[in-house]
């Protein structure tokens, strides 16, 4: 199981960014699939989740309302669409994935992880 994170960057407090989250694998649809940060100085932090062929979500509350999990069974693919971004949303994100398909919050609930993409905003 490979996870292939991308679509980093830079923006402004306010902008949009989209991450996506490719994986290989034949049975993904059953995965839950993970999002967490990792800010400077900080733990790795659970972000978001998509649980199994229903893609049922779950969110910290931290961005609740202004990041979105969605997933793309067909593709492989899940995104994270992150919305009205603060400064302090800055962080390394990384996917990961729970191929028994459990709902966890904690990182160690997931045994495949990709390598991680950059997201800085600025004020």
């Amino acid at each position: 199981v490979n996870l292939v994170e991308s679509g980093g960057g830079w923006v402004q407090a306010g902008g949009s960014l989209r991450l996506s989250c490719e994986a290989s694998g034949r049975t993904f649809s059953s995965w839950t699939v993970g999002w967490f940060r990792r800010s400077p100085g900080k733990e790795r932090a659970f972000v978001a989740s998509s649980r199994g062929s229903a893609g049922l979500t779950n969110y910290a509350d931290s961005v609740k309302g202004r990041f979105t999990i969605s997933r793309d069974n067909a593709k492989n693919t899940v995104y994270l669409q992150m919305n009205n971004l603060k400064p302090e949303d800055t962080a390394v994100y990384y996917c990961a994935a729970d191929v028994v398909g459990r709902t966890s919050v904690s990182e160690y609930g997931y045994e495949r992880w990709g390598q991680g993409t950059q997201v800085t905003v600025s004020s």
